[in-house]
């Protein structure tokens, strides 16, 4: 019975920590700029792209997107590491960027 609750003591304690290093995971580390995000914005209006309007959606860093919302390519003029990594969306009027894969936001700007 020791044996078996150890175990699984053992075993919690075990996946906690995979957790945990998995949520580090998502962090970005890149850097991103106020002229990014004009360039953002200057670029989503001569593509004219619709900024998607919802009062009650206040993107935060770390707060993965609806499926309503749509993302885009950054623009070519965006230099950043890994740029293929990221998408951007305009919400309520203003840009941000956002990890493609999970669909998370990883930098506001107002």
């Amino acid at each position: 019975m020791r044996k078996s609750l150890f175990s699984i003591v053992t075993a919690s304690v075990v996946l906690a920590g995979a957790g945990a290093a998995t949520a580090q995971t998502t962090t970005s580390t890149t850097t991103w700029t106020n002229d990014q995000g004009s360039t953002i914005s200057a670029y989503s209006t001569s593509k004219h792209y619709n900024s998607f309007t919802d009062p009650a959606l206040t993107p935060t860093i770390g707060t993965p997107l609806p499926p309503t919302v749509t993302m885009y390519p950054l623009p070519d003029t965006i230099n950043v590491p890994q740029a293929s990594t990221y998408s951007y969306s305009i919400i309520n009027n203003h840009p941000v960027a956002v990890e493609t894969t999970t669909r998370k936001v990883v930098h506001t700007w107002n």
